[in-house]
This record gives C-alpha cells, structure tokens and sequence, in this order.
C-alpha cells in the first residue's frame, strides 16, 4: 500500500515516454494528471486499463486531464504497446523502479494465495498545483475512468 494519501505534494519525477522523449512531472503544473502505475505492457488486465483509459480519453482531455501511465517496461516495449493499441497518453518507462518506488507501489501482491512481489496498480489523481487529489489503490480495470471521474 501506497504511504502517499490525498492530500500530500505528489513527489517529483522524470521519465521517458514511448517515443523516447523526457517529461518531468512538472511539465503538466496547471493541469491534472492522471498517474497510474501497471505491472506490464499487453497484458491481459493491463491492456484492459489502458483501452478503458483510451476509450473515454476524449472525456478525461475535457474535464482537463492529462493521462500517464508507468510501468517498468522500456521505451521500446511502451512503443509497441501504445501502437498496438492506439493508446492517446504518455506511458513512462521506469525499468529501475525509481518513480514506482517513490510512490510505494511495488510490494507484497497476493493471487490464488501464492504471495510474491510486484507492481501494485494504483491510480494517483494530481490536481494543477500538483497535490494529490484522490489515490484509487482497488482499480477496477474495465471501469476505471469512472473511478477516476466519481
């Protein structure tokens, strides 16, 4: 479980997309961002969240939001991803876990009882002075956007 609540200055990072271009956190001040963190590229649940993202991208653009999704993945894996697709957002590539560490996502995950370590996908909504707004720790993959949007 994330340490980070609602409330606290989301922690500052840099990362590069899917096309190998540097962004910092920063870059979005004055708009909010939608952070969500995924344990794998084209995956089953994985790309389930990310096409529920992609198809109310438009909504969530006009309401204001920017998306970024980060995995551990690399660029070129995002790449593939992203095309595969058609995703509209930013995936951030954190093969050495530094932005998934920061924000306590990786941990003890539990599945048909076997325990073992893991990216644990959770969603940060970051307001435009870069306070989060709400963390979504139980993401409902098909119908994320409306936990976002509640």
């Amino acid at each position: 479980m994330s340490t980070l609540q609602a409330g606290d200055k989301a922690p500052s990072f840099s990362f590069q997309n899917q096309e190998g271009k540097t962004f910092k956190l920063s870059d979005f001040k004055g708009k909010k961002v939608v952070l969500y963190f995924y344990p794998e590229d084209d995956t089953p649940t994985c790309t389930k969240q990310a096409c529920n993202l992609r198809d109310n991208y438009a909504e969530l653009k006009s309401l204001g939001y920017e998306v970024i999704g980060i995995s551990p993945n690399d660029v070129k894996s995002h790449g593939k991803f992203v095309a595969k697709y058609d995703l509209p957002f930013i995936l951030g590539a954190d093969p050495d876990m530094k932005i998934i560490n920061q924000y306590g996502v990786y941990g003890e995950k539990v599945l048909y009882g076997r325990h073992y370590m893991g990216i644990r996908r959770t969603t940060f909504v970051i307001d435009e002075k870069g306070v989060i707004e709400k963390v979504i720790a139980k993401v409902l993959t098909a119908k994320h956007t409306q936990q976002i949007l509640k």
